[in-house]
């Protein structure tokens, strides 16, 4: 498509101009002279524009699915990503709007499904049109925003998991002091940190990318992250390798660890109250977290080692996919329709009759 944007010939301005000035010093022939001048400067301006437009322009490398299959994969990705949107913008309704779910852990939950809507946003309705069209074509500027936001859902959804993990242990570990501990205003202050921490370390990953210059417009990848824009690089990219690595392992390490200790905490804690009760709802709904963080960990860790092996493109495409939708559509079930209260006022909303929390 943008084939004739490089079929004009190398021209080196100042040495075309000097020789015309030469030859129209020695045949007297201004007029003429001029007109080459002009010519040539017109040319000249219209390389630098064709030449930086197409640099703009890049192409998504996509999935290879049978023509047969696109409309079918298309219309699943838009059913997962509208129940994505029902259920968590549902949610986030619900707690805004009903006072008495004003509560830190519901504020938490709210910090988790606009994470959610954020990250599938930004994904998957531009997946579905690559999927359905032709000539997958992205400007360089939306696919820096796209990999900018698909980072920070990535960071953010770790930090979250974090102090959920925490207003876990106090409330199990230390009920007495939950009030006073995880107030409305500390969770407020975490929430704030979580997002900031996440913004600031992906500003830093991306801005290290987009000082590179270019040389490539074909993204290997069905979406932009941070590893297939700076694969369009021919610089050395050893800064973005190390910083790479150490925002991964930062977050990473950070996580397991955070999310180990608290629950290894929690499990002893049952443990040692003998309180059967009590202590098969903690460990129901501590396991089910796990079991989401395992997936949200384990589809992480998958999309970026197999950046290392290029002979397993789709996979990696998958696991990047799994990353998002999974968690975002578990979400909403497992914080939220396990905890009474807002199950009680999900039924209440559909009209049904339920007996009251204590």
């Amino acid at each position: 498509m943008y084939s004739y944007l490089f079929t004009f010939p190398y021209f080196s301005f100042s040495t075309c101009v000097s020789r015309i000035v030469r030859s129209a010093v020695g045949s007297l022939s201004v007029r003429k002279a001029i007109a080459f001048i002009g010519f040539f400067v017109a040319l000249q301006i219209s390389m630098e524009i064709n030449n930086s437009i197409t640099k703009e322009i890049l192409q998504i490398q996509g999935f290879n699915i049978s023509p047969q299959f696109t409309y079918p994969v298309a219309l699943l990705l838009l059913f997962v990503y509208l129940l994505i949107l029902i259920s968590n913008i549902g949610v986030v309704t619900l707690i805004v709007t009903e006072k008495s779910l004003h509560q830190p852990m519901y504020m938490l939950f709210c910090n988790l499904s606009v994470n959610d809507l954020i990250g599938n946003t930004v994904l998957l309705p531009r997946l579905m049109v690559d999927i359905v069209s032709t000539e997958r074509l992205i400007t360089y500027n939306q696919c820096v925003a796209q990999a900018f936001c698909s980072h920070t859902f990535g960071s953010a959804s770790h930090l979250i998991l974090i102090i959920m993990a925490f207003d876990r242990y106090v409330a199990i570990c230390h009920p007495l002091r939950y009030g006073s501990l995880m107030t409305t205003r500390t969770v407020a202050w975490l929430s704030t940190a979580a997002w900031a921490v996440s913004v600031l370390l992906v500003s830093v990953l991306i801005g290290l990318t987009v000082r590179l210059s270019r040389c490539r417009t074909l993204v290997q990848n069905a979406y932009c992250d941070n590893a297939s824009l700076f694969k369009l690089s021919c610089d050395d990219v050893s800064v973005n390798n190390i910083y790479g690595l150490f925002f991964t392992v930062a977050l990473f390490s950070s996580s397991m660890f955070c999310i180990t200790l608290t629950y290894f905490r929690i499990a002893l804690a049952c443990w040692m109250r003998k309180n059967k009760e009590l202590n098969s709802k903690a460990m129901q709904t501590c396991a089910s977290h796990l079991v989401l963080y395992l997936i949200m960990l384990w589809s992480g860790f998958l999309t970026i080692i197999l950046h290392r092996f290029p002979d397993y493109p789709d996979l990696r495409k998958i696991a990047y996919i799994l990353f998002h939708v999974l968690p975002a559509n578990l979400n909403p079930v497992i914080y939220a329709i396990q905890t009474r209260s807002l199950r009680d006022k999900i039924l209440q909303v559909f009209g049904r009759k339920v007996t009251p929390s204590f």
